[in-house]
């Protein structure tokens, strides 16, 4: 495997990194305590932001009776124009620092993001996460926006990308070939800012006549989906994600993924290794 970047946080020269500033989500609810399944019953949220507890990378994205739920703490900023920039510039395995409350001082790592007006995943270490509360304040340490590694085939595009995480991940250059828990359909996110937005895969229950289990943290490819800017269809095209939140009860929802790579199958070759698939782990990420 050929890769850019020889540790966590390897920086390749010139390339642009930015402080910024994220609050701990609070979960918010409009008005009624309920939504509704896809089959016709209401149901109560129950994990949709703030901080969940007890759910790792490496957990089956089914593990929990709960509606979106990510393995960490989602981030925000009260002022909207900040919080779109937090989301757009935030990338998987950047930094994060707690600055205020029990936990200040302790360190995450970006997991992904998701949408909803923005919100960035950090992931920490459980006893960490344990401390912490809504509206702790944080520090993520952007970078990887704009940056393609090198040996990247020109038709393939990187984003939402550390530099400093390419090598922890199963993803080889010059080939840009990858291994790939499953193909699956799309749902929630088509047509939003790939820099920005997570995308929802519509994945039945691992089961029956399912495709199987995906686990948080695994890398997914999508075929016939073009992510460069709005996410959209594109025949002939890939887009690789890793996923980033759990299954959703709501119609047209389910996981989540942040795009990585995207480009034309003949350049971005992918396949399926789902028996011996490893992402992204918390022992990777020093989440420990």
């Amino acid at each position: 495997m050929t890769t850019a970047g020889s540790g966590l946080h390897a920086v390749p020269p010139r390339l642009v990194t930015v402080n910024l500033l994220g609050a701990v989500e609070h979960p918010a609810l409009d008005g009624s305590p309920y939504r509704v399944d896809r089959n016709g019953c209401p149901y109560v949220p129950a994990g949709d932001g703030g901080i969940v507890l007890g759910l790792e990378l490496g957990d089956s994205a089914f593990a929990l009776d709960a509606d979106h739920a990510a393995p960490g703490a989602c981030l925000v900023h009260p002022d909207p124009a900040a919080r779109q920039a937090l989301a757009a510039y935030a990338c998987v395995g950047n930094e994060v620092r707690v600055r205020t409350g029990e936990a200040a001082g302790t360190r995450g790592v970006v997991l992904g993001k998701r949408g909803e007006e923005g919100r960035v995943i950090a992931g920490f270490a459980a006893a960490d996460l344990a401390r912490m509360r809504p509206g702790d304040l944080v520090r993520v340490r952007a970078r990887g926006q704009g940056w393609r590694p090198p040996g990247l085939p020109p038709e393939v595009a990187v984003m939402n990308l550390d530099p400093g995480i390419l090598s922890l991940l199963p993803i080889g250059l010059p080939a840009a070939g990858t291994e790939t828990a499953a193909g699956t359909e799309t749902a929630a996110g088509i047509g939003r800012p790939a820099a920005a937005w997570d995308l929802d895969l519509q994945l039945p229950p691992p089961g029956p006549g399912s495709a199987g289990d995906v686990a948080l943290g695994d890398l997914v490819a999508v075929n016939d989906l073009d992510v460069r800017y709005n996410m959209g269809y594109r025949r002939g095209w890939v887009t690789v994600g890793i996923v980033v939140h759990g299954a959703s009860p709501l119609p047209g929802h389910g996981p989540g993924i942040t795009p990585l790579l995207t480009g034309p199958a003949a350049a971005l070759r992918t396949h399926a290794d789902p028996a011996g698939h490893v992402g992204l782990t918390a022992a990777a990420l020093k989440l420990q």
